[in-house]
């Protein structure tokens, strides 16, 4: 079964979004902040990181760029999931280690989406 961790300060955003994962088979952990993600990460990697931009403690776009220097046994695709709309910051995103860019709010289709192009389906 494929994993995912879902990395946003909202708790009602991972409620929604883990029920879309998990409706898509995948097992789920969840993470409040950036710095919460990487202890996870350092353990055991998931095969998705579904990750927000802003958050206190550490920002996404931190999140992904110490995700990409980490020296995991596989690295995880990222998925940004923000109200980040700005070409600059989608092209920041994806400069920096995202594999995708999701804007909310979000759907099961939007995601299905993004984990089919990703090959995670």
């Amino acid at each position: 079964m494929p994993s995912c961790l879902l990395v946003d300060d909202s708790r009602v955003v991972r409620i929604v979004a883990r029920k879309i994962f998990e409706d898509l088979h995948f097992s789920c952990d969840e993470a409040e902040n950036g710095q919460e993600a990487l202890d996870k990460i350092a353990v055991e990697s998931p095969d998705v990181v579904f990750l927000d931009w802003n958050m206190p403690v550490m920002s996404g776009i931190e999140c992904v760029v110490r995700i990409r220097s980490m020296t995991l046994f596989k690295q995880p695709k990222v998925i940004f999931c923000t109200t980040e709309n700005d070409f600059g910051k989608i092209t920041e995103a994806l400069t920096k280690g995202a594999d995708e860019y999701i804007m909310k709010p979000f759907d099961g289709d939007a995601v299905k989406s993004k984990l089919a192009i990703l090959g995670l389906l």
